[in-house]
């Protein structure tokens, strides 16, 4: 091992080689709007990776996998003469440090800040090549402005507005919480028990753009699985309504139910109504005193719930009977009417018709409540049953009067011919209202102010932005801090007039990093969010990183975002994120998930201050796929320290040294070039420092073999495609090899393919499946069939398992493998 290989010394003296240089800035903001700025040549190019929040604990080493992973690529495509734009930024508001204010007394701002100067710290140190020249973080004035004005663009088109909501309220802390906040059904405050409460809210009204937030799916390269939770989450449902008529109040509004499945209506034995639904249907006018108490304490009860707990409660199925009935409209079949939380009032009409013959959730229900279970559709002939105990496929109506018969898409035609007047075709959505509004402190400000009279009026432009106030108690009162703020109301009376007030809720902070990529690109512009030649020059983003748990809200705000901005005129892209992939877990020594409680932790500091930042961040790249969850391995890592110490010593000898080209030696690095030049683009860094690694083994054994050892030439150009993964060893190893320049900006270097070919393959050979030997062919000769089975025969190894058997068939995959079915 090198004696010399100072990692510390040397880490240093790049980083603040680059900070002088402010190496990684690239094409700055100002050139790009020039009017000859898009005509340079170079192929802009947009890397993003999760806004991060900046937590006082400091970075741990799943954040340094990510990061890593996108600098490589980013250093990788400068080299490669692209316009590469790479920003960092801090998702600042939050929860988590406004409970440390209520905790400790330190206001947000300052922990905040603090929390921002680690992480910043910490990255530059592990080499990552930020554009530091845009970073942003939300809870600057400078940011917020920009989400104010975003808020009252969306309000000025009627795509903000005002509503009732319901809330988790803690009835100890006096105070809203958030869903992270509730935990078990109680406050993790205080632990008392959370009830729900309805309260007048801001909205977005993204659902303005729920089909277009389904077809736009099409335009984007994500993974599948995202996909499909983005569909889920909106939940398009295309069915019908049907509607049922009370039976003891004939006079009452008929109840809609809407269902996908109108062909099992014969199957129907119960109405299942949400609490909210049921509240303000009327219905309860009609029920008798005793079954009103009943009812009353079951909706008190289900008043405690959150929305999630109400969805696990499916498996439990809690309802009361109401004691109503309603009429089927196709049958005239008299059923009973419940009220059940796991109906949730958002979800299609808050009443669903229970056929708990073909529907899951309705068997559960039905076998609890000791109802009905009528069977009205049966497989088609020579379908098979599915496994699940409840048939809730297409078939053929069986019980279902003159419909029986028929197949289930023919009984949904006629049904909705035949009962116009009481089923008809719709489609629903999953998919509700953004909910914006929240009672804390640490947030932007809703931009709305109150005339005397309670109407809302948006702040006015020039008043952006509108500041946070500094003068808050953070104790939970039951009311959003804001509310304590002298100067913020005399703010408002002053700037609007007496009698006036602010709205004190401040937005969730899902707004604030659902556009940040947008402000990223002119994070200083004082006069527009960003100027309309960077945002045509910079959007779509390129390819977006982020963890699997942001895949769903995250993403579809980003979208209506986009969307809404495109619509105003602002945008010109109809998705912000054009290609996206999800990173995985770095899991303890022990396989578990990183935690302080289970001691298992990984600083990278320690790594660094140990074996550098290169050796972390190549032995994270080199763990297994991006994309896998992965445990820490202790010794792995001083693997990746001595192969990094045996490229040190291998260059310092060819930079002290002659030596003459290897025809061997060339062949592999013209190989391993290829192969690193393929596998990053393919976010394949395991197998490209696979790659490296063998090239180094083969370079050490010939150099021992021969003493030919490489030129400098070669040890330059493997210099080079290390440099994107061990960066401060590649400037290093690059300046030793009379480097002038930063190695970062140089050239990639390209491959020959004929000096990358094989001189000779090597195919295993199989018998009946198991490999029986080997046979070594002039690369040429490899990809003709007849050639390679004559050599196989010819084999003596080959040729004696062949000796008693009878070839039934030879199948040949060019250059990998050769197999012989026989028959012994």
């Amino acid at each position: 091992m090198a004696q010399n290989y100072n990692v510390t010394k040397i880490e240093e003296k790049w980083l603040d080689s680059w900070e002088k240089q402010q190496l990684f800035q690239g094409v700055t903001q100002a050139d790009v709007v020039k009017a000859d700025a898009v005509k340079t040549g170079k192929d802009p190019l947009y890397l993003l990776f999760a806004f991060a929040y900046p937590s006082g604990s400091g970075l741990h080493v799943g954040h340094v996998e990510s990061k890593t992973a996108l600098d490589i690529l980013a250093r990788y495509y400068r080299m490669n003469n692209r316009d590469v734009f790479f920003p960092v930024g801090w998702d600042a508001f939050g929860l988590p440090a406004e409970n440390y204010a209520i905790k400790t007394g330190v206001p947000p701002a300052e922990t905040t800040r603090a929390a921002i100067d680690t992480f910043r710290r910490q990255i530059k140190r592990i080499g990552i090549s930020y554009d530091w020249k845009a970073e942003l973080a939300t809870s600057h004035p400078g940011y917020y402005r920009w989400t104010q004005w975003l808020f009252l663009e969306l309000h000025r088109q009627g795509l903000a507005y005002q509503g009732e909501g319901v809330v988790n309220w803690c009835p100890s802390c006096q105070t809203v919480l958030a869903n992270e906040q509730v935990v078990d059904g109680a406050c993790e405050r205080c632990g008392s028990e959370v009830t729900q409460k309805s309260m007048k809210q801001w909205y977005f009204k993204i659902t303005e753009y729920k089909d277009e937030l389904i077809s736009g799916l099409d335009e984007v390269d994500w993974p599948t699985a995202t996909k499909e939770q983005q569909l889920n989450w909106i939940g398009r449902r295309v069915g019908a309504q049907v509607q049922f008529s009370v039976e003891s109040a004939p006079d009452a509004e008929r109840l809609a139910c809407f269902t996908t499945r109108v062909d099992t209506i014969f199957g129907v034995t119960f109405l299942a109504m949400s609490p909210e639904k049921w509240q303000s249907s009327g219905l309860m006018e009609q029920v008798s005193a005793q079954k009103r108490d009943e009812i009353e304490k079951y909706l008190k009860a289900a008043g405690k719930k959150t929305e999630e707990q109400r969805k696990i409660g499916e498996k439990d199925k809690t309802g009361i009977d109401t004691g109503l009935t309603a009429i089927n409209p196709v049958n005239g079949q008299v059923v009973p009417i419940y009220v059940a939380d796991y109906i949730l009032a958002g979800y299609g009409t808050g009443v669903v018709m229970g056929v708990p013959g073909h529907d899951e959730r309705d068997h559960s229900f039905a076998r609890k409540h000791q109802l009905p279970i009528i069977e009205v559709i049966t497989p088609a002939a020579g379908a098979k049953k599915n496994d699940k105990s409840v048939f809730t496929e297409h078939g053929v109506l069986q019980n279902s009067g003159n419909y029986t018969g028929l197949s289930s898409e023919e009984a949904i035609g006629q049904l909705l011919s035949d009962f116009n007047a009481d089923i008809e075709k719709t489609t629903t959505y999953k998919l509700r209202d953004w909910l914006i509004s929240r009672q804390r402190y640490w947030g932007a400000p809703i931009p709305i102010v109150y005339d005397p009279d309670g109407n809302p009026h948006p702040v006015k432009d020039e008043h952006l932005p509108w500041l946070l106030p500094t003068d808050v108690d953070f104790k939970p009162t039951g009311e959003s801090p804001l509310r304590s703020s002298q100067e913020f109301i005399q703010r408002t009376e002053k700037l609007y007039g007496k009698g006036w007030r602010p709205e004190f809720d401040t937005m969730d902070t899902f707004v604030d990093s659902s556009w940040y990529f947008l402000r990223y690109l002119d994070a200083r512009n004082e006069q527009v969010f960003a100027q309309p030649e960077l945002l045509k020059y910079w959007l779509p983003v390129d390819f977006y990183m982020i963890g699997p748990e942001h895949i769903v809200l995250h993403l579809l705000y980003s979208r209506f975002f986009a969307k809404f901005l495109r619509d105003q005129g602002y945008l010109e892209i109809n998705e912000p994120f054009s290609k996206m992939r999800h990173q995985g877990m770095i899991l303890g020594p022990d396989g578990k998930k990183m935690s302080k409680s289970k001691g298992n932790v990984i600083n990278p500091d320690d790594v660094i201050e140990k074996f550098g930042a290169d050796t972390l961040r190549v032995y994270e790249m080199f763990m297994g796929p991006i994309e896998s969850d992965k445990p820490w391995d202790v010794s792995a890592v001083a693997g990746v320290y001595r192969f990094l110490n045996r490229i040190y010593d291998l260059v310092v000898q060819v930079a002290e040294g002659k030596a003459v080209t290897n025809p061997a030696v060339k062949r592999k690095l013209h190989q391993t070039i290829r192969k690193v030049s393929s596998d990053i683009p393919a976010l394949k860094f395991n197998t490209a420092i696979a790659a490296m690694m063998e090239c180094l083994n083969d370079w050490e054994t010939s150099m021992r073999a021969d003493k030919t050892g490489i030129t400098r030439e070669e040890a330059r150009y493997f210099t080079q495609i290390l440099a994107p993964f061990a960066p401060f060893l590649a400037e290093e190893l690059h300046e030793l090899l009379g480097g002038k320049h930063s190695v970062h900006t140089t050239e990639w270097p390209t491959w020959d393919d004929s000096i990358a070919a094989e001189q000779s393959v090597e195919i295993p050979v199989q018998i009946n499946g198991k490999v029986r030997g080997k046979i070594k062919l002039p690369a040429e000769q490899a990809s003709d069939q007849a050639v390679v089975i004559q050599a196989a025969r010819a084999d003596e190894r080959i040729a004696a398992w062949l000796a008693e058997a009878k070839i039934i068939k030879e199948i040949y995959v060019p250059r990998k493998i050769l197999n012989i079915v026989v028959k012994i």
